[in-house]
């Protein structure tokens, strides 16, 4: 379950793998370039082949205008195939206004004519046109053949770019291959230097580039953080042996105390409530070494008999106020973890709801499977719900109370470390309601 410190989650994003993004580009840039180069080809073609023919054509009419010349006014011949050629003299002049309408309007020159073949379907030819006040000179030059030929070499140009494309296919995934392998040899190596306590150097595994420089980064990386590690283990097993060794001084000397029958009520009271405050500190100092350990402690906790003696505890330090402190639920809620974390966290909750209660009842419901605070206090609002469990943080209500805001972030880490789940949240009419889920079915 969430807890109202938890982040709002983001929408995973899709990311493709490295290997796969390398394979990509190469498949797009041998695609893209198969691409501009075919109709770059396509382009040149049409347009040096139509120069050709046009060129050729213009030869063709003046040739056909110098054989008039000598010839003393005969109709030339087409001099090659592909071409029929077509002679007027000026008394035909309207008859080819009557046959070739379109051909009687047209200026000297090489014009596009797509008109009904044989079969009835279009075709192509280029007409040239050459008109003179003897004659009238037209060579129709058939595009059929042509057409045929660039249809072709269309589609020799797809399956060119098919073949290329598949082969930078082949290219990408031979080229990830060989980029991707030390980096994933790195990777291996990374996972399994975790076995020992010692980091194994891995830069001595890889020539000096860039897999290199990163192995040797990860190598100074690691062995700094074995050195923070050390230091922070060192120093967890020094504060809770040099703590550990004045509390059993002060238990033993407030049992020793508490043992004397001629002590008065005002003494006795008092010890019991340094002999609280020894059983307090003990706790969190196991609680906190787990955390700093990151390791479950074992053990088997009663937690209505915890609630039991924690509700015990504050109702012997309430004083004069006028606060009623309850528990419900008699059935036996046993958890898998030692009574100083259960003490802990279940304690910074009764805890808060007492200190910011001024008045009313604290009631400590036993649930299955949770344990449910409820208090009358002044309420919770929307900007502390969202950072009650933050570190250091202290909610609008903790002006002139003592505290430096971190028992609830302890609360959340051995929430994190025993996979338990706590929420705070406003009350149905007034006051906060915090309850603590021991089980992640709850």
């Amino acid at each position: 379950m969430p807890t109202p410190d938890s982040p709002p989650r983001r929408k995973p994003r899709y990311r493709r793998r490295l290997r796969t993004r390398i394979i990509l580009s190469f498949v797009l840039l041998g695609f893209g370039l198969t691409v501009l180069f075919a109709y770059a080809a396509i382009l040149a073609r049409q347009r040096v082949e139509n120069a050709l023919v046009e060129d050729v054509m213009n030869r063709n009419l003046d040739e056909s205008w110098h054989r008039f010349e000598q010839s003393g006014g005969q109709a030339p011949e087409a001099p090659v195939e592909q071409m029929r050629a077509y002679f007027y003299t000026p008394d035909k002049f309207e008859r080819v206004r009557e046959i070739k309408p379109e051909w009687y309007a047209m200026t000297d020159g090489i014009h596009n004519i797509t008109d009904i073949g044989p079969s009835g379907g279009p075709h192509s030819f280029k007409l040239g046109v050459r008109k003179t006040p003897q004659a009238w000179f037209f060579i129709a030059y058939d595009m059929e053949q042509t057409a045929r030929a660039e249809v072709q070499f269309k589609r020799a140009v797809y399956a060119s770019i098919a073949i290329f494309t598949l082969f930078s296919l082949l290219v990408g995934w031979w080229a990830a291959s060989r980029v991707m392998s030390p980096v994933s040899e790195l990777a291996q190596r990374l996972r399994g230097s975790g076995s020992s306590a010692q980091p194994e150097a891995l830069a001595t595994h890889f020539p000096d580039d860039e897999v290199g420089q990163l192995a040797s980064a990860l190598d100074d990386y690691a062995t700094r953080l074995t050195e923070v590690v050390k230091r922070d283990r060192e120093f967890n097993a020094d504060v809770s042996h040099e703590l550990r060794t004045p509390l059993a001084v002060i238990k033993g000397a407030v049992e020793l105390s508490l043992s004397r029958p001629d002590l008065d009520d005002k003494t006795r009271n008092r010890l019991q409530r340094i002999q609280r405050a020894e059983a307090q500190c003990t706790d969190l100092i196991s609680a906190l070494l787990l955390l700093s350990r990151n390791e479950r402690g074992p053990g088997s906790t009663d937690v209505g008999k915890i609630a039991e003696q924690l509700l015990d505890a504050h109702r012997a330090q309430l004083g004069g106020k006028p606060l009623e402190l309850r528990l419900e639920g008699g059935i036996e809620q046993r958890v898998d973890a030692p009574e100083s974390a259960v003490n802990v966290a279940l304690g910074n909750l009764i805890g808060n709801a007492v200190k910011y209660t001024p008045s009313g009842e604290v009631l400590v419901r036993v649930l299955p499977g949770a344990v449910e605070v409820v208090d009358s206090g002044p309420g919770l609002s929307a900007e502390d719900a969202a950072r009650l469990f933050e570190r250091g943080y202290r909610g609008t209500h903790a002006e002139h109370s003592q505290g430096g805001g971190i028992g609830l972030s302890i609360v959340r880490r051995l929430c994190e470390l025993y996979g338990w789940s706590v929420q705070v949240r406003p009350g149905d009419v007034r006051g906060v309601v915090a309850t603590l889920w021991f089980s992640p079915a709850v």
